[in-house]
């Protein structure tokens, strides 16, 4: 048989793995050139996501022609099913999508009371937000498969150990297992505690798309104004200072 024959199906066999080699290269290069990551996450996403569905659209190109001229037979009709199913992996980048402008959201929150988290942390020890009044929070989300997690890590420890005796307090949640932090906390010790969600966890320190995360609190328990993953790690410390100095 002649491959002319079976282009259809082909393309629709290679419609999920030319749709993610479409989406990491257009991602990857608004990423490159882009003015600011914060501001255009949205537009990268959505141009991204897009792209995913050419595959798509040229095997039922390709499957019109075919019914045109009487070429659609089985093997076009699987192609085309092909095509439709790797629709299914757009869902992917549209949950993360979602989750992020939940993030967005959140992050924006100023001058509110910060929800309370009532949680154990990885040592089995209660942590409680309520106990922190009077003091700055600073509460960071992270994740042990994050590159920039791990190196602020260090860095959080240090202001931490730093500012505890002005009133700094800071926590780690991740959604990862107990065993999973406890190794990582081998490879990079913190003196701050890492909490788990095994307790009450507000959705705003869940719904997060994108890592680490940093939400400041003062000392009357509002949200406040914290730098970006994108900008300088000497922000965050003016952030906390100027909180901490604040009475």
């Amino acid at each position: 048989m002649k491959l002319s024959k079976h282009r259809v199906l082909l393309c629709g066999v290679l419609s999920p793995v030319l749709a993610l080699i479409l989406y990491i290269l257009v991602y990857a290069t608004l990423t490159r050139y882009s003015a600011d990551l914060d501001k255009d996450w949205l537009f990268r996403l959505s141009l991204s996501t897009v792209a995913m569905t050419i595959p798509f659209f040229a095997t039922v190109a390709l499957a019109m022609k075919a019914r045109r001229t009487g070429g659609f037979h089985l093997s076009a009709k699987i192609g085309l099913l092909l095509a439709i199913l790797s629709l299914g992996l757009a869902a992917s980048p549209i949950r993360d999508g979602l989750l992020r402008a939940r993030q967005t959201r959140n992050m924006a929150m100023h001058g509110v009371a910060a929800p309370l988290f009532d949680t154990v942390d990885i040592n089995g020890n209660a942590e409680r937000l309520s106990d922190q009044v009077g003091k700055v929070a600073l509460v960071n989300i992270w994740a042990t498969w994050c590159g920039p997690c791990r190196r602020e890590m260090p860095k959080l420890d240090h202001l931490y150990r730093e500012q505890k005796d002005k009133g700094l307090v800071v926590f780690g949640i991740s959604d990862e297992a107990v065993g999973v932090q406890q190794k990582y906390l081998q490879q990079v010790p913190v003196s701050y505690p890492l909490l788990t969600v095994k307790g009450t966890i507000p959705n705003l320190y869940t719904d997060i798309a994108r890592y680490p995360a940093i939400f400041l609190i003062d000392r009357s328990g509002r949200l406040q104004p914290a730098p970006g993953p994108d900008q300088s790690f000497e922000k965050l410390e003016a952030a906390v200072e100027a909180l901490l100095s604040s009475r």
